[in-house]
């Protein structure tokens, strides 16, 4: 019949209507909740009025969820009412388990996953243009998403939940960020991408781990002969000096080679003239961060600091270069060849000075020696053997192997490294 005709296509109409709107639900909140929120921060601080309004509904979870929920369901359920209606108009009577069926799938297939699966790969382009329409609704049925809301958030407080939401848990800790650093990988140039993680490493690494050592510290002694001094000036590869009288304990200043040049005009240059041109020695405890100390360096215009021990002895020196080294990376191309202390031998080892930094010999080589405990390898081999063997000693540390080659001044002065094989690589 022609009125049969007519009800059953606006029956259709408004049944297809509803699944749209029901898939638009749908997107909706799997868009909202799949933005990456600090892209949508980013985005609204340069005035992105999608991001913003995004923004100011992911304040109130709990409202937009609400206003998704109440949509989402009355047009569900108005949508099986149709589907009830067209079935009887088909049927002659509303078959319930067959409308079922079928309104099942055409709802998970064109109302939930197939949106829903798009909005995760779109989070942007559904999740922007659709916080017009959630804005809107949210002000119409306000006082419906309130009530509620009111409901539910009692109901959570009786669960032993808390409704509210913990701002610190939208904040990444250090180790997330270093993960996030990871896994951009193919966004950031890997020079770039080693800074950032360096920075984040900072704090995780003390001034005793990158100072020059104690016996490294090229200094002017002032009970040397005047001679010697001016050879020591005119041969020195450092910027500044420390100035010491006898022993390096007993650290008179810091010469900056900037001042050498006015001491060149004086006729009779002597170690009070010297003395005059030096800066008082900045100290620092051996225990300082990195982060700690750059900011010191900062805050006091200084780029040199003398690190002492809890007894006030000198253990070493730390620069502000070193520290920028520790962000940037060496200022030379190839470690292994520029380290003084590590030469590399035609059978694959490593000739090592054994004062050498267990963090430099790691960098240098790319090696994972843990050295939480000794700073040096001297250090770490001492601690091994427990003494100061007679003749030379092999061992196995960490999946290197290390032979003492040389013993002087009761230290490990020369050590052959080279990484050990596997099993699988020696079969």
């Amino acid at each position: 019949m022609p009125g049969d005709e007519q009800s059953l296509s606006t029956l259709f109409f408004w049944f297809s209507a509803l699944v749209v709107a029901s898939a638009y639900f749908s997107s909706s909140e799997t868009g909202m909740m799949s933005l990456n929120r600090y892209r949508m921060n980013h985005l609204k601080h340069q005035g992105h009025p999608g991001a913003t309004r995004a923004s100011k509904l992911l304040e109130n979870p709990d409202k937009l969820i609400g206003i998704i929920l109440i949509g989402n369901n009355f047009v569900n359920f108005l949508a099986a009412s149709v589907a009830s209606s067209i079935a009887i108009v088909l049927l002659g009577n509303p078959a319930p388990l067959a409308t079922a069926i079928i309104l099942t799938l055409v709802v998970l297939v064109f109302a939930e996953v197939t949106p829903k699966t798009i909005a995760a790969l779109y989070p942007e382009k559904i999740a922007y243009p659709s916080s017009i329409v959630l804005s809107l609704l949210l002000k119409i049925l306000y006082p419906a998403v309130w009530i509620i809301n009111r409901v539910s958030n009692a109901l959570v407080k009786l669960l032993g939940f808390h409704p509210q939401v913990d701002d610190s848990l939208q904040q990444l800790t250090p180790d997330e960020l270093r993960t996030v650093v990871h896994e951009s990988r193919s966004r950031l140039p890997k020079k770039r991408q080693g800074m950032l993680l360096n920075i984040l490493d900072l704090e995780k690494v003390r001034v005793d781990d990158i100072m020059v050592p104690r016996h490294d510290i090229v200094g002017l002694n002032l009970e040397d002969d005047m001679q010697s001094i001016l050879d020591q000036i005119a041969n020195a590869h450092h910027t500044r000096i420390p100035v010491y009288k006898g022993d390096i304990d007993n650290m008179i200043g810091i010469l900056h080679m900037r001042s050498v040049g006015k001491l060149m005009k004086v006729e009779q240059l002597n170690k009070a003239v010297l003395i005059q041109e030096t800066l008082e020695p900045y100290y620092i405890p051996e225990s300082t961060a990195l982060h700690t100390q750059l900011f010191a360096f900062q805050n006091k215009k200084m780029r040199l600091a003398v690190v002492v021990d809890e007894y006030g002895a000198v253990r070493g020196i730390v620069t502000l270069e070193d520290i920028l080294e520790e962000i940037v990376g060496e200022f030379t191309t190839d470690r292994a060849d520029s380290n003084r202390d590590i030469h590399e031998q035609q059978d694959g080892s490593y000739l090592i000075d054994g004062g050498i930094s267990i963090r430099d010999l790691n960098r240098s080589l790319g090696w994972s020696i843990d050295g939480r405990g000794a700073k040096t390898l001297n250090g770490l081999l001492m601690e091994i053997l427990q003494s100061i063997p007679d003749s030379s000693v092999g061992m196995r540390l960490d999946g290197y192997c290390a032979e003492i080659v040389q013993i002087k001044d009761n230290m490990f002065r020369t050590i052959r490294m080279w990484e050990q094989q596997s099993e699988e690589e020696t079969s």
